[in-house]
Formats: C-alpha cells, sequence, structure tokens
C-alpha cells in the first residue's frame, strides 16, 4: 500500500482531499505545517485551525503530525516578502510558501517517514504522459490553483498528487457534509496567513518602520504632484488612496524604491505589452528553444490572454502579449500556458 502525506490545512479541501485518498486505497498521514506561534488567529496555524484538523483526521481514522517550519517559513516567505515591499514590489507570498514549504519541507519530511507522495488540497491537475509529468489547471476554473505552483518541476511532480483536480468545489462541500467533516460548512480563507485582516499597510508600518519614508508623487515629467509616505505601501494600478487632485484620474505606473519616487498616470499609461521575469521555471525542466506562442497570465484573478514568451538566458524570459494589458506588476507572477497546460512561469521584473 503506497503512503501519502497530506497536508491538513483544517480547511474543507484538504479534509475532502485526505478522505478522497483513503477511498482510493493510500495509507494516509495527516500532516499540518506550524508556520507561525499557534496564538496566530484567522489563520492556517491558529489553534482552531489545528484543532479542525485533528478533529477531521480522527473522523477519518488516520494520523495526524504537526510540524515546525517557523524559521524556514521566516526566511523563505516572510522576509522575502517584506524585502520586496521596500524594493518597491508586490510580491506573491503564496508562491514562496508552496515552493519552500508544502512542496519543500513537507516532502522532506515525509520522504524521511517513508512516504511514497504528498498530496493537498489545490485544485490543479497532474497528467502524466509518456514518462513525463505535466501540470493542467483544474476542472473548476474558478478555484484553479496552476498559477500558484508554477515553480513544480518534474522531481516535485513525480511524488504529488492533487485529488480535488477534477472536481467543482461544489461536489467538495457536498462530499464533506456527507462524510460527516467539521469542516464542511467552513468558509474559505481570504486572508494571507501572516497578515491580519489583509491590512498590508499595517504589517508593514509595525514590522518594517522602515517602510515609512515620505517622498515625492510625481508624472512621468518629473512633475511633483503630491507626497506619499513609502514606496512600499502602494502598487501598480492603484488609484485610491493617492490624495491627488487632478483632471484625469491618476494610477501607480511605477515604483522607483532608489528615488523614493511614486510615478503615476493616466489609466493609459497603465496598460503595458512588454515585460521581463526572472527565477523562472518550466514544468518540463527544460528552458524552450525558440519562442512558444500561448496564453499567459499577470495575476491570480485574471484569463490567461495570448501572449509570446521567449527564454532570453538561464531563468529569465522576455514575454510580449499580443494586446496591452492592466498593470505589469514587478513582483507579481507570470505564468505560461497552452490551453489548459501549464508550461512556465517566473517572476515580474520590468
Amino acid at each position: 500500500m503506497e503512503k501519502v502525506a497530506i497536508g491538513l490545512s483544517g480547511g474543507v479541501d484538504s479534509s475532502v482531499a485526505a478522505a478522497l485518498l483513503l477511498r482510493q486505497g493510500y495509507q494516509v498521514i495527516g500532516v499540518t505545517m506550524r508556520h507561525l506561534p499557534a496564538e496566530t488567529t484567522n489563520s492556517c496555524c491558529s489553534l482552531e485551525a489545528v484543532v479542525d484538523a485533528r478533529r477531521v483526521a480522527k473522523k477519518l481514522g488516520i494520523p495526524h503530525v504537526l510540524v515546525d517550519v517557523q524559521t524556514t517559513f521566516y526566511q523563505r516567505v516572510i522576509e522575502p516578502f517584506e524585502l520586496g515591499y521596500l524594493q518597491g514590489t508586490t510580491p506573491n507570498p503564496c508562491a514562496l510558501c508552496n515552493r519552500y514549504i508544502k512542496f519543500g519541507e513537507m516532502w522532506q519530511w515525509a520522504a524521511e517517514q517513508g512516504c511514497d507522495y504528498v498530496a493537498t488540497g489545490h485544485y490543479v491537475r497532474r497528467v502524466e504522459r509518456n514518462g513525463t509529468y505535466e501540470l493542467w489547471r483544474a476542472r473548476d476554473r474558478g478555484k484553479d490553483q496552476s498559477y500558484l505552483l508554477y515553480s513544480l518541476g518534474q522531481n516535485d511532480l513525480k511524488h504529488c498528487l492533487f485529488p480535488l483536480g477534477e472536481y467543482q468545489k461544489s461536489e467538495v462541500r457536498a462530499w464533506a457534509e456527507v462524510w460527516g467533516l467539521v469542516t464542511a460548512h467552513k468558509p474559505d480563507s481570504q486572508e494571507l496567513c501572516f497578515v491580519p485582516k489583509n491590512d498590508y499597510a499595517g504589517y508593514l508600518a509595525t514590522h518594517r518602520p522602515e517602510a515609512v519614508r515620505p517622498g515625492a508623487i510625481v508624472n512621468r515629467s518629473g512633475e511633483t504632484l503630491g507626497e506619499h509616505r513609502g514606496v512600499a505601501f502602494y502598487t501598480v494600478g492603484q488609484r485610491r488612496g493617492l490624495g491627488l487632485t487632478a483632471s484625469e484620474p491618476q494610477y501607480v505606473m511605477e515604483l522607483d524604491a532608489n528615488t523614493n519616487q511614486v510615478v503615476v498616470g493616466s489609466r493609459d499609461e497603465v496598460l503595458g505589452q512588454r515585460f521581463q521575469c526572472d527565477e523562472v521555471h518550466y514544468v518540463s525542466d527544460h528552458p524552450f528553444a525558440e519562442t512558444v506562442t500561448g496564453e499567459v497570465k499577470i495575476r491570480y484573478n485574471m484569463e490567461p490572454q495570448p501572449a509570446r514568451w521567449t527564454a532570453s538566458s538561464a531563468g529569465v524570459a522576455v514575454i510580449e502579449f499580443d494586446a496591452p494589458q492592466w498593470a505589469i506588476t514587478p513582483g507579481q507572477i507570470a505564468t505560461l500556458y497552452r490551453g489548459d497546460q501549464l508550461l512556465a512561469g517566473g517572476r515580474i521584473t520590468t
């Protein structure tokens, strides 16, 4: 019997994923990764979440283990998040958590326990074809999470299972209720686990007081239009909170941490068509030998748009959309698809 360690977050998705694995004949171990102190609220590390995960494990008759990864989580997720904002970018900590925690630390722990696989409640599909593993968007397009898993390569996918990829969220909720899981009606988390109430500004002001560094808000010509409280508190495409009076709405176009300036412009000026990524990962593990035509998305809640992807050097790619797109944001992730298949992804730099 093959052995699987599944990440139990105390939510409905991971709960049902564990139940499905049992029904498929696997030996299952429930694992909760403690990223943050137990007193943290409204997160996958809160005492409530851990208790719910244990209750689900007990209901399913599987062991439950709490694995402490707080040090790694701070070094790999929280610190890059904070530094990214200080540098004028808008980082994506969930992608880093998947890369280093859920499919890094958890697999390392699972392998040491003799597990054959790790599994999660992500909505994504793993497809094996001719000895190669592919990553595909979930059947439930509204819940698809492939965007956040772009860094998984062949060595990762060969020991990953995603039980929910073929199902709709409505089915998952229904099964949880039928199977009597305590998480059946638990709402989905909408918050970043270490930022209470998604108050990024409050978090940065508290944990990185150096972020409060007033400077000039300027237009593309360099004319000063107002004052900002620190580039870390803004993001490309932002309109609200600028405190500007102008003849037409102004949006953040660029954040320059070196000059401590927030550059604004009209809506049209925030549109972009060509950009670059670094830290590029290819699901096949091999960069493309030539330009690939497909569809690219540059934020989680976005339908992929036609574009061309060119690997320019090691870990770097240049992407050009067929049509201009809104607010291409440094620090965010760009992912390349061909239909439902995820081919590559990387961090937007320019």
